[in-house]
Parts: structure tokens; sequence; C-alpha cells
């Protein structure tokens, strides 16, 4: 067995308490080596048990409801393995994609002819006398390597369907084709607030955006006071509750963003047309309005109804960036300038130029306002993949942050916000909202410790003092060593999760991370069926303030608590394969390169954590974490000679709090210590049976001299995030669910790991979820 491949299935675990015994966790046979692992384990299960104050009881399976089977992927044996088991073998012990899963025994005479491709199997039994479960062949995905079977296969294994939608669901949707344009309706007309003429509305997107949920406006009032807009499309004026695209939105939840594509959660006709909110055209919007202090940018009022926007300009970010930094020469790149005469482009223009720096300023408010009360800015690691035409890959670009980013966030999550206290008092048993709970303290060991090696210190006891620590917690020669100490604070929290507010108390609602009281989703209706259910219960609350009769199908707090469980799953699904497919084509990046001479595969690393036989390593550049090792599997140590240039040696390793020594049998010693720069070699270690992965090699033990056509590209990088921290168009919590994530399973790591719940059953399914999802690397790092 190499390494920890396969240890959560051959794991049995036994969970009792008595005077004699509180937990018995054991390998299963043929599983050698498992027992400092299975220690781990128990000392975590225990831990966390005692920290929540409950008691482990005696129990036992009585039934089971359902058998959550799925598909898997798996690998045929090579030609030689499967000649080993024998010309007329019909038994074949096919290898899953993933690692946790074990071997599955299926009947087949196609052995040789499949062993070159991903194929899905599924489990029909498992024996309580074998080790392996029997199963059948279901379908052939493509070929191992090819990218189109790759993607395949991450789809499946996070049981993603990408089925095109059925005819009866496309039945039930508008027309807009040139021959039978869609319009607005005189009914519509009459009963929404019309801003067309009235507002100067626009959206601020990532170029190409297809799916414009939100647009934004603001104006000054008669009275001199502001009034802000967010305007989200309106999905419910499309889709009926319990319809058919309803239900096939419902099952979806999301849609599903891969590196190279999405897959949408409803029909192109909604999602790229007439739910987007695109320049120039006219839109249904379900908006929230506040009325500001024209100087302190306090709210006085608030409104909440459905509305026709026609938006102006459809901005990219870089766009409205350049905008508000005064470089008017980018408006020949935004096409509703393009046919203006001179005077009417300059008048447009002042007008846009200043609604962007006026909403720049009251984020700059409503954000100072969110930090006092404790919001987090945590970091995380979010990669473009750059293509041409051809789907080839040019380059892995780390998202450059901009205010504008920012910008746009903070009202977002405000419309959120508000949304939230609405649809909860008029609905205060069955309102979908979203929590961030507190993290425990002992999760942030080690972020205190990483921070306490560069002389800071970081106070986790609340939200408020930990933001304000990390703020401090800045090394003005390297400002990566902030980014770094954010992420960490990132990896320490758990998941926001939906949930419905008859299922727990209010104290429990709490947004940990954004510091707000109560929170949901109501901004991105096209790709998330969560903004859907909102939609809904905010139509339902203006209807029962204005004592109309609420036409929206509202869900009971039972049958929205499991709905919410099926929401949260999906997301889930929805991080793992964007996770997964970025893996990928990293990899398909540095692979087959000349390590030697490719000037891509050598960059410059910062160590982030120490480990028993290595380190874990981040690399700016491309946005990549793995682990390099100081001891190969022979034995040998990395050893540094007068050129800084690594070798490895016969010697040992010993490793302290914040560094770790290498010491050659021939007296040679070389120390790495936390946050120290390092020279990395990128390379793709490949797999046969599952996916490859990215293999990192400290090359010196110094910083790498970046050739001049990348420092300046770096620094610029750099010079921003000291500016704004990375923030994206899903802020509002994309940095706080991201789960940060290496490549090995870490010594004490499932001690230091975030649960997402308080049943011993939720704990061993994050168990399996965390510690094992990436075990690709394998040793003992």
């Amino acid at each position: 067995m190499n390494g920890k491949e396969e240890l959560l299935p051959c794991v049995r675990m036994t969970v009792m308490t008595s005077p004699q015994e509180s937990l018995q966790v054991s390998p299963c046979p043929q599983t050698p080596g498992l027992e400092d692992t299975l220690q781990e384990i128990k000392d975590f299960v225990l831990i966390y048990s005692l920290h929540l104050g409950q008691c482990l009881i005696p129990g036992r399976v009585v039934g089971i409801l359902q058998k959550n089977w799925r598909d898997y992927v798996v690998t045929f044996p090579s030609k030689e393995e499967v000649q080993s088991q024998g010309k007329n073998a019909q038994k074949i012990l096919v290898t899953p994609w993933d690692y946790r899963i074990p071997k599955i025994r299926i009947s087949t005479q196609q052995a040789e002819a499949l062993q070159d491709f991903r194929v899905v199997v599924r489990i029909d039994s498992w024996e309580s006398t074998s080790v392996y479960p029997n199963g059948h062949f279901v379908r052939v995905l493509g070929k191992i390597g090819d990218l189109e079977g790759e993607i395949a296969t991450i789809l499946v294994e996070n049981s993603i369907s990408v089925a095109p939608f059925s005819e009866a669901q496309m039945c039930e949707m508008p027309v807009n084709t040139p021959e039978n344009p869609w319009k607005v309706s005189p009914e519509e007309e009459r009963e929404r607030k019309d801003l067309r003429k009235t507002h100067l509305v626009f959206s601020i997107d990532p170029k190409g955006c297809e799916d414009v949920d939100d647009t934004l406006s603001v104006r000054t009032l008669s009275n001199g006071d502001l009034e802000l807009g967010v305007h989200i499309a309106d999905v419910t004026h499309f889709v009926a509750p319990n319809s058919y695209i309803d239900i096939e939105a419902r099952t979806r939840a999301t849609t599903y963003y891969l590196a190279d594509r999405r897959y949408d959660m409803l029909p192109s006709i909604l999602s790229a047309d007439l739910c987007s909110l695109l320049g120039g055209i006219d839109r249904y919007a379900v908006s929230v309005m506040w009325e500001l202090d024209k100087t302190s940018y306090e709210i006085k009022k608030v409104w909440y109804g459905r509305t026709i926007i026609r938006s102006s300009y459809k901005l990219f970010y870089e766009a409205a960036q350049e905008l508000l930094d005064g470089n008017f020469n980018i408006i020949d790149d935004i096409p509703e300038f393009r046919d203006l005469d001179e005077k009417s482009r300059q008048a447009k223009l002042e007008d846009l130029v200043w609604a962007i720096g006026k909403l720049t300023d009251i984020a700059r408010h409503v954000r100072a306002k969110r930090d006092r009360c404790g919001a987090l800015e945590l970091e995380g690691v979010e990669v473009r993949v750059q293509l041409d035409e051809k789907k080839n890959i040019q380059d892995l670009i780390p998202k450059q942050p901009l205010e504008v980013h920012e910008t746009v966030a903070e009202f977002m999550i405000l419309a959120n916000h508000w949304v939230a206290k609405k649809i909860w008092e008029s609905f205060p048993h069955q309102a979908l909202l979203r929590q961030h709970p507190p993290p425990h303290q002992e999760f942030f060991s080690e972020l205190r410790e990483c921070a306490k090696a560069k002389g800071f210190f970081i106070d986790t006891r609340s939200n408020k003092t930990l933001a304000d620590s990390l703020d401090k917690a800045n090394d003005p020669s390297d400002p990566i060593v902030n980014r770094l100490l954010r992420s960490m604070a990132a990896q320490a929290m758990s998941n926001a999760v939906y949930f419905s507010t008859g299922s727990c108390a209010e104290e429990e609602f709490h947004h940990y991370g954004l510091a707000l009281d109560k929170y949901t989703h109501f901004t991105s209706p096209i790709r998330r069926y969560s903004d859907i259910i909102v939609h809904r219960l905010l139509m339902a609350a203006i209807s029962k303030d204005k004592k109309m009769e609420i036409k929206e199908n509202l869900f009971s707090n039972k049958d929205l608590e499991e709905l919410c469980r099926h929401i949260n799953n999906r997301n889930r699904a929805a991080q793992h394969s964007q996770k997964q497919s970025t893996e990928l084509f990293q990899c398909m990046y540095f692979k087959d390169k000349d390590q030697e001479t490719e000037e891509r595969c050598i960059s410059d690393g910062v160590i982030y954590s120490i480990r028993t036989n290595g380190v874990l390593v981040f690399i700016p550049r491309f946005g990549i974490k793995g682990a390099a090792y100081l001891k190969n599997k022979d034995g040998l140590v990395i050893s540094c000679g007068p050129d800084s240039c690594s070798e490895w040696k016969p010697g040992s390793l010993q490793r302290f709090q914040n560094k770790i020594t290498s010491t050659t049998t021939g007296g040679e010693s070389v120390t790495f210590h936390l946050f120290d720069h390092v020279t990395v070699r990128i390379s793709v270690q490949a797999s046969r049976c599952h996916s490859d992965t990215i293999r990192l090699e400290i090359m010196r033990n110094q910083p790498y001299m970046i050739p001049d056509t990348e420092l300046f590209h770096q620094s610029s990088l750099l010079l921003k995030s000291d500016l704004v921290k990375e923030v994206t168009r899903s802020v509002e919590e994309a940095q706080l669910a991201q789960e940060v994530k290496v490549n090995i399973i870490q010594e004490d790591y499932q001690k230091y790991c975030q649960t997402k719940g308080r049943s011993l059953y939720t704990l061993l399914e994050e168990i399996r979820d965390l510690a094992l999802l990436d075990v690709s690397n394998s040793h003992e790092i």
C-alpha cells in the first residue's frame, strides 16, 4: 500500500462509552501501518466531543433507510496486471479515481480493451466477509489524460448532472427571437417601479461575463440626500414554483463553474439572456434602494420591490477601476461609448465617473462600519486559467485584486443583509438565512505559532480582535507573510451554510466572518437556487406588508431545512469540482515540460508550514500550495552547497516549532524557517488511476531571481494587494467558505480542523471529506 491512499475504507470504527472504553478504532485486515493515523482520529474525536460537552453513548445500527451508493470512476488494471490474474479471469479488481474508495470487483471480459479509459461503475453489494465491494460496468467516460474525459470524471465524482434541459422544461421558457422579440408587458409596467428614465444603472462584472445577476445605481435626491440601489435579476418572474424548470433548478441547486467552462442552473434563454441584466436592454429586476444621508452615508430609509431597469453600461472590472483611477483612455474599450459624438461622450463619461466614485466612497464607509464590528478579510488562493481559442493553456494567473471588486462586493453584502432582516421579520420560523459559526479556539493554534515566529501576536478571542491582529501582522519587507497568515486564519474556519430560521435559536444566526447578525443570499438568483427561495420570501414579505394575498408557495420549516441540506451538499460539490478542475489545468500547464530549461517550471516559493519530513510551500506566481520533501524515499536528506544548489545525501532531519534542519553525515547543515523564500522546481507526478498532482522540489535555499519580464507583473500584484485584499465577485463569503487544503495528510491535521456539525456522525463524515480528499502525495508530511 502506498502511504495512506486507502485509509478510510480500510478503517473499522466502533464508538462506545463505558468506564472501561471510550473509543475503539482498528484497521481492517491487510491494512498495515495505520496505527498512528488511527490514534490521531481517536484523539480528535475525543477532543471534539469533550469540547462540545457531549458524551459518547452506546449505540448500534438498527437499520439502513437509504443506501448512499453513487457512480464511481475507475481505471482497469494494466495489461500486465490483467494477465497476472489469468487469461480467463472474469472477476477484475478496478481502482477508483477517489483514493478513499477501495478497489471494486466487477465481472467483465473487456478488461484489456478498457485499460486506457476512465470508466464508470456502480456498487451492487459488499459482503461482510470481503475487503472489496462488488459492482458492475456502467459506461465509458473517455481516455485517461484526455481533457474531456478528465472533466467528465470530476463531474461524476461530485455527482454533478450536466444533461441538457428537457423538452418539457424548455417549453416553459419565454421566447426571444428576432422574429418574436421579448418585451416588457403593459401589466408589468403598471405593477413595477419604472427606473429606466430616472436612474443611471450599470453592472460591473468579469470580462466576458454572460450571466449578469446584479446592477448598481446611485443618484442625488431632491432633498440633497443620496439614493443607493442594488438591482437583481427577477428570475422568479420566469420560474414558477414547482414548475418543471423550478424542480430542475432545485435539483442542480447551483451553477457549476470549472476552470474552462460552466454548467448553468437555468437554461441560457434565462441565464444569458432574459434574466441577464445586459446593457441597453429592458429587464425585470427586484431592487433594494436605500436613502442615505448625503454626508455621513447613514441609512434613513429602505425600499424593496419589483422594478423595470435598463442598464446603461456593462462594465468589466478593469475598465471600472481605470475610470476610478482617472484613466479615461479606457472608454475606447467600453462599447456603449463607441458611437457617441464627443459632447455626448464627455457628458456621459462625467456622469459615470461620478457614480463610480460615489459608490466607492459609500462602500468604504459601509466596509468601515463592518470592520468596527469585526469583519474579517481572509486570503483565498484563486487562479484564472488563460486559454487560447483551441483551449491550449497560455498561463495561470492569480486573480488581481482591484478596489472595484470590493466596492461591488460590499453592496452585495449590504443587500443580502437587509433582505435577511426583512424576510426574518416577516417569517421568523421559515426564512432561509446563512450562518457562519465562530471557530473553536484550538483550531487557531498553528496560526498563532506561525505569527509568533515573525514576532506577531494574533488575538483570536473574537472576530474583532482577530481582524485587528491580522491587520497589524505586516512585514514591510515581505507582503506575502500577511497573505499567508490570513490564509491560515481562513483554514481554521468552518464553512458558512444555509439554514431555516425555525431550526435554531436567533443567537446562532450570526455570520462570524462578515460580522453581521443576519445574512442570506439574494444577489445571484441566476446561479443559486437559495436566492430564488429568498426572492420568493421577499415578495411574500412585501405582500404581507401591503396586506395582500401571499401568492408565493413558501416552504415549511421542516421542508426548508431539508432543502438547505441539499443546497449545502451541492455547494460543497461545486467547490470541490472547481478546485479539482483548477488542479487539472495546473498539471496540464506544467506537464511534459523540460524541468531543466523551461522557465515556467522554476519559481519563487514561500514556506508556510513545517512538517516531520518536509515543508509546505506556497507559489505566489501560480497560486499553488504543496509539499516539498526534505527527505526522499531512499532516506537521503537535502543538502545545499556553497552555490546554494540542493542535492540528496545521507543524513537526518530535526524538526522544531518554526524551523527544520537537515544535517548530512558529513556535518553539512541547512535550516529552513517559516516564511523563508526558496527556489522551487515545479513538475507533475503522473498517475494512471488517479488525478495527476503537482510536485514541488526545493532547488536552492534562496529566493528565485525573477526575470525582468516577470518582475513588473509580480510587483504590481503585491502593490495592489497592499491596497485591498483579494476580493472576487462572490467575496461576501467565498473567501470564508473556501477550504484551503494541502495535497497531503498533515500530521496533527485532524486535531486542528474545524468541524461543521455537532454530531459524531457529522464529524466522521467530515474526517472523510477534509482529511482524505487530497492524499495524492504519499509519505508522511
